[in-house]
């Protein structure tokens, strides 16, 4: 079984997050590509990491968004102490701050599978599993990456999903909104999407109470477990 390390910051910025996570990502790659010159004995033990955090309110875009979905200025993000930065996962722009938990796996998923729509539907399938754990349906919606509740024409997403490859070594992940406050997703186009029957929500609004943080944490390092079948260390 292969061994995954944990490593739960707390609170960190986005910036210091963003650096350690990527320090990860090219330490993985730098073992990849020198283990391919060595004999099979001689081979250095591939590492893998599992880090959660949870940001200071910050607004992310990646690489194939548009500024335009940012539909607040530099003064009032300052006055809001919002910090914003361009990325290099996919997807459009989303917010992170306190109350969601965001996972960054840093796999070498030549150790797991090589198929990139599969590891989103995994990553997508631990937040289906841990809202489920508190007798909430999500779903996934053709067409859309990240999880969904579906109720009628209503249609509110409850996470958002980026992620980068390079030599199949993952960074980025999620964003699970749990006890987030949902302002902050009102000065945003929240992953693009203008349609009026989409919105944002969080496991508190959907269960109608304040969550306990840390439970819900461990639910998803349990189905991250269960899913990608490794042991946490």
């Amino acid at each position: 079984m292969v061994k995954v390390q944990l490593i739960d910051v707390g609170v960190m910025s986005y910036k210091k997050a963003w650096e350690f996570q990527t320090n990860l990502h090219e330490g993985l790659k730098e073992t990849k590509m020198a283990n391919r010159k060595l004999h099979e004995n001689n081979k250095i033990k591939q590492e893998h990491y599992f880090v959660m955090v949870e940001h200071p309110p910050v607004y992310t875009l990646g690489k194939s968004g548009s500024e335009d979905h940012l539909l607040i200025d530099e003064k009032k993000r300052a006055e809001r102490e919002i910090e914003y930065f361009k990325i290099n996962r996919g997807g459009d722009i989303t917010f992170h701050g306190p109350g969601q938990i965001v996972g960054y796996p840093i796999l070498d998923m030549d150790e797991f599978f090589t198929d990139i729509h599969k590891y989103v539907r995994f990553l997508e399938e631990i937040v289906i599993r841990t809202c489920a754990d508190y007798d909430i349906q999500a779903t996934r919606i053709e067409g859309y990456t990240g999880v969904w509740i579906v109720e009628g024409d209503s249609q509110r997403k409850i996470c958002a999903i980026g992620v980068h490859l390079s030599r199949w070594v993952t960074m980025h992940g999620f964003a699970f909104n749990v006890n987030t406050d949902l302002d902050y997703f009102t000065y945003i186009v929240p992953c693009g999407i203008e349609e009026d029957d989409k919105e944002v929500t969080s496991l508190a609004k959907e269960v109608g109470t304040e969550m306990d943080y840390e439970e819900v944490k461990s639910r998803v390092l349990h189905h991250f477990k269960e899913l990608f079948q490794v042991e946490i260390v």
